[in-house]
């Protein structure tokens, strides 16, 4: 199976940031990549803008060194990356401060052809940008704004936040990126639902015992530990891609796949969301082990009572999942880096084996990172002459494997999402009041830990987190599945 590639409308895409880490790794390659895939007609155009003082070649040479550093050897065509670069510019700007080349920007930017600009800068900048774009008219009724996260810290700054641009742009013209809703499989959780027969009946409490959402990460902090301490995993993983994640799973089928209809039916559940005590989160942070830093010395902080680590069972108050729980957890320094969501179903009402001893779960685990895919894990009588044994065994689907060579070659999230922008589809990306709803929900927890003092519980780096997140599984029958690649 090959995947179809449909080339876009022609476009100016201006990356405020565009000599930062994020463009520099993610953005520009990724662009580069689907340049080469044909998506990207010749006609469109890219404008680096940023702070530091370059000309074009200079940030070509940039965008150069990081298509070699970041694209792998077999996409790098030096044909191919010479015509891509033929079609970038740059322009030396400060958002802050003054209004140094923005005349130039404006003179760059094409009227009749899709108009974007990628907010790749910190958010205490979106408002300069977003004044600055419609004090010097380069921006118009139907030019589109890609704003990365975080979107606040709390529900008072994301209103601000929201308001604050709303003031220049219109919801529809406003593209709050997360990257987990570009992955693959995370677009496939929703065809497998929607698209088949198969699991749609069973998708309530009758028949799912509980679900699991997990992501995993084995770096820690090191070198942002100053900015990571100010947010934790709480606001740095839960409130935005584990939310979106459990969304994506407890959401009901929309009228259409439309994105107003989408990101309804995903409010719905974050609004039904319980209020979550106090025993049902456990927070942790990595300890130093064999010469190597823990939390506290990589935010530089002995008395921090940040969390790397959060676990929490989550209840959806409707009638599909009436008392199904689901379980999220995150942490740094973690087992293995891995992503997954594992939808558990209910044993059978009677067992009519004699070996109900050897019975497993039926479970569906969609992998999100490394090796996108998806497994179903059935029971099936144990091969060979013994009598009936029961096994359980996975009916695997790996993208790699399924989609043969060339439909291995998956497109990195942010290279779909941006495509997603340059068509005018927000399928993908968070509404405000998604996000508004979100922070409603997370204030009171935070609030509450903070209130009370707690201090984060310690645990190994390389385990699968504290001892208490086990036991917030135990306590109700269950075990965390293993953290694993």
């Amino acid at each position: 199976m090959v995947s179809r590639v449909i080339p876009v409308e022609v476009f100016d895409l201006v990356i405020f940031g565009a000599t930062g880490d994020l463009a520099r790794r993610k953005i520009l390659p990724g662009l580069y990549r689907r340049y080469l895939a044909g998506q990207i007609t010749g006609e469109s155009r890219i404008i680096g803008a940023a702070r530091t003082d370059l000309d074009a070649e200079g940030f070509r040479q940039l965008v150069r060194d990081a298509i070699a550093e970041f694209v792998a050897a077999d996409k790098r065509d030096t044909a191919v990356i010479e015509d891509f670069l033929s079609h970038l510019d740059y322009v030396s700007i400060d958002a802050a401060k003054g209004d140094q080349g923005w005349k130039s920007l404006k003179a760059m930017i094409r009227q009749g052809v899709v108009q974007a600009f990628y907010f790749s800068v910190a958010p205490s900048l979106f408002g300069d940008l977003a004044e600055k774009l419609h004090d010097h008219g380069i921006a118009h009724s139907e030019s589109r704004i890609v704003v990365e996260k975080p979107f606040g810290r709390d529900l008072a700054s994301a209103q601000a936040l929201n308001a604050m641009l709303a003031s220049h742009f219109e919801e529809r013209q406003i593209y709050r990126i997360d990257h987990y809703l570009g992955k693959e499989t995370v677009q496939n959780l929703m065809a497998v639902r929607f698209a088949n027969i198969l699991f749609e009946p069973l998708w309530n409490s009758q028949f799912i015992d509980h679900v699991q959402i997990t992501v995993g990460e084995t770096v820690g902090v090191e070198g942002r530990g100053a900015y990571y301490d100010k947010s934790g995993a709480m606001r740095d993983m839960v409130q935005n891609h584990l939310m979106q994640l459990l969304c994506l799973i407890a959401m009901e089928p929309p009228y259409h796949f439309d994105p107003n209809a989408v990101r309804d039916e995903k409010l719905k559940v974050i609004r039904a969301l319980q209020p979550v005590p106090a025993e049902d989160i456990v927070r942790g942070q990595y300890l130093p082990m064999n010469g190597a830093p823990g939390y506290l010395e990589d935010c530089e902080d002995p008395e921090s009572k940040t969390e790397s680590y959060i676990a929490l069972k989550v209840h959806v108050a409707n009638w599909r999942w009436k008392g199904t729980p689901f379980y999220l957890r995150t942490g740094k320094k973690l087992r293995a880096r891995a992503s997954e969501i594992a939808i558990t179903f209910k044993e059978p009402p009677h067992s009519i084996f004699d070996d109900a001893a050897g019975w497993r779960e039926n479970v569906l685990v969609i992998r999100l990172q490394p090796n996108e895919g998806m497994n179903l894990k059935v029971m099936i009588k144990e091969p060979g002459p013994g009598g009936m044994r029961l096994t359980q065994v996975p009916l695997d689907m790996s993208f790699a494997d399924a989609l043969g060579a060339e439909g291995a070659d998956i497109p990195d999230a942010y290279e779909r999402l941006i495509m997603d922008v340059i068509r005018g589809n927000q399928t993908l990306f968070m509404r405000g009041d998604e996000v508004e709803a979100a922070w409603a929900w997370t204030d009171p927890i935070i609030k509450g830990w903070e209130a009370r003092g707690d201090r984060p519980h310690g645990y190994d780096p390389g385990s699968s987190g504290p001892e208490d997140a086990l036991m917030l599984m135990h306590r109700d029958g269950r075990r965390w599945r293993e953290i694993k690649e």
